[in-house]
């Protein structure tokens, strides 16, 4: 009886271990909804990660690759709670593949969510690689933002135990500085403040965007850098830099009480 339980649990295993797949990377796409972003800016970000996605470059990065398959999945955040998925793990390994996940980003026009906190969008994404049916060969969070954490815990606490777990964190600084009220709660050096307090892992980078003309082009040239895991400029890795790290939630403190919002 022992050597047939043994044998049961074994085949088990070899089941469970045969249901996960393995893929070139797994690609954690996490991508700011919070108060600070219009809605027309929610729409040329979804539009422009969904043509970024089906773009030719992205699909020979895909192709290219050493297995030629990748998972990944499309999540918006805003407060250290407030994470959509609004496409979930998904193995992409064709054309068919990334319109198919195109198509899901671009159903979805949900309003704007309140606060920032990039510390909650990145336990969110550790845990959901975790817990995920792939195997990559590497690990990264693609985290975009316009203003710097103001909820939830320290960036960099959440930073350090991410990249502990051999995942990468890279950065989109969303730096178009909008003349409207919620600017108030940004930093017009948001690059800065990405390179040394959010991003970090091997080949680290960022890429700015300080038009939202550009959005779509500087997302296309990150995903292929990520699935192609490419040598990258030097400008935009990952530095010792002395930063405040905390300058959002110092402006948040300074400024909750004028502008009211919970």
């Amino acid at each position: 009886m022992r050597y047939v339980l043994v044998f049961l649990f074994l085949c088990a295993s070899s089941v469970v271990a045969q249901t996960r797949e393995e893929v070139d990377v797994e690609l954690f796409l996490a991508v700011d909804v919070s108060r600070s972003m219009q809605p027309f800016e929610l729409e040329i970000q979804r539009l422009g990660y969904a043509a970024a996605l089906t773009s030719p470059e992205v699909q020979n990065a895909i192709a290219n690759g050493l297995l030629g398959r990748i998972a990944l999945t499309y999540v918006e955040w805003a407060g250290a709670d407030d994470q959509r998925v609004i496409v979930p793990w998904t193995m992409v390994a064709s054309p068919a593949d990334t319109e198919a996940v195109a198509s899901r980003i671009t159903a979805n026009f949900d309003d704007s969510l309140r606060r920032t906190s990039i510390s909650g969008a990145l336990r969110f994404a550790a845990a959901s690689i975790a817990d995920n049916r792939f195997d990559g060969l590497r690990h990264v969070i693609d985290v975009s933002g316009d203003g710097p954490n103001n909820m939830g815990a320290p960036v960099t606490k959440l930073r350090d135990h991410v990249v502990g777990q051999g995942i990468t964190i890279n950065g989109l600084p969303l730096m178009t500085q909008d003349d409207d009220a919620t600017s108030r709660w940004n930093i017009p050096d948001l690059d800065a403040y990405y390179t040394a307090c959010v991003i970090g892992g091997p080949g680290a980078f960022v890429v700015p965007v300080t038009d939202w003309a550009e959005f779509e082009a500087a997302v296309r040239r990150k995903l292929v850098l990520e699935i192609a895991n490419l040598a990258l400029p030097r400008l935009w890795q990952a530095q010792t830099t002395r930063y405040n790290c905390l300058v959002g939630e110092q402006i948040w403190e300074r400024n909750r009480d004028l502008f009211a919002l919970p």
